[in-house]
């Protein structure tokens, strides 16, 4: 369950527990009072609270937590698809599935594990899975928390089938945000100003998932909400921002592998439609994701790809501070 440091080798960074349902979760914690659940269910990070112990990623009041349902919230795996299309379930498979703890990763530099307590997971087909999705393949996760409280999560999908595959895949996080549809105007120019924005995502083209995919090009200055959201932005920049001007935070999220970014809130009228999401809590939350959707990923046998997201949240004041001045936190 990850390999010695000489730095940060304490036993209690890392605690094996179950959720109320029984299901094996792995916590992981930081020398200053951060930490972060990840569920054997799904491969999936539960919760990541920072060192005052405020919960970071939004979970639903009515989230479902036994399989084979997905949780609503945290960060579920999409592999090998996002959306919903074929014979597979919505987003896939890996998300629903038990996984197992790999005792036996691959390598990895040893920067990456410095000064981290992480926990490194494994999911194989099964049986069942292979009549779905007739592929075999080794999906491995390292999820760590550094002693600051960046949460890193970075996948490796090897193909050990006989033959090339194609997949999507996407971190489907979810953020917890103060009310995302809370504007407020500055007087001296009676400007419109929204709490909840994100930054680095303007002039891409984006599919709109509520226009039949049709593609876009985004015209705002930062994305910010006003009614239903579900877009796919395009080769998208390695880092963007997601700005929380009441709580007085900003999300800097890093990218590696993972070209595309997802926009998702689903706003009054679906979220009432939604059994596992209270009828408000739309306001509380906001998916922004790291993800591979436009152009799939295709393996020949053998061959294995790699995506990283790394989420750090740091103080931000009034105005963003822009893109490149928040990349020094990175």
């Amino acid at each position: 369950m990850g390999h010695s440091d000489p730095i940060w080798d304490h036993k209690a960074a890392i605690e094996l527990t179950k959720d109320w349902n029984g299901i094996d979760q792995v916590v992981l914690r930081s020398p200053l009072g951060a930490s972060v659940k990840v569920s054997l269910h799904g491969g999936q990070v539960t919760s990541w609270r920072n060192d005052r112990g405020e919960e970071l990623l939004f979970t639903s009041s009515k989230a479902i937590f036994k399989p084979p349902k997905a949780m609503r919230g945290g960060i579920p795996i999409c592999f090998p698809q996002f959306g919903n299309c074929g014979s597979l379930e919505q987003h896939g498979l890996a998300r629903n599935k038990i996984w197992t703890i790999d005792e036996n990763p691959p390598p990895l530099a040893p920067s990456d594990s410095h000064g981290k307590s992480f926990v490194d997971l494994l999911l194989k087909p099964s049986e069942e899975d292979l009549k779905c999705w007739p592929h075999s393949f080794e999906l491995r996760l390292r999820v760590s928390l550094a002693a600051d409280g960046k949460l890193t999560l970075t996948s490796r999908i090897r193909n050990i089938n006989g033959k090339p595959f194609s997949f999507s895949f996407a971190y489907h996080t979810y953020l917890s945000v103060s009310d995302i549809r809370y504007v407020v105007f500055i007087a001296v120019w009676l400007t419109p100003f929204f709490e909840v924005r994100i930054e680095g995502l303007e002039t891409l083209d984006y599919l709109d998932n509520l226009w039949q995919r049709e593609r876009f090009t985004e015209q705002g200055d930062a994305i910010t909400f006003e009614s239903e959201v579900d877009r796919v932005y395009l080769s998208s920049p390695n880092v963007i921002a997601v700005l929380d001007h009441e709580r007085k935070r900003t999300y800097v999220i890093r990218k590696e592998g993972l070209p595309d970014v997802v926009v998702w809130n689903p706003w009054e009228k679906k979220s009432k439609a939604m059994l596992d999401i209270g009828d408000e809590e739309y306001k509380q939350m906001i998916c922004v994701d790291g993800a591979a959707i436009e152009k799939p990923i295709t393996l020949k046998p053998g061959e294995e790809w790699m995506g990283c997201l790394e989420i750090m949240v740091v103080p931000s004041s009034f105005c963003s501070e822009g893109l490149d001045s928040l990349s020094k936190y990175l």
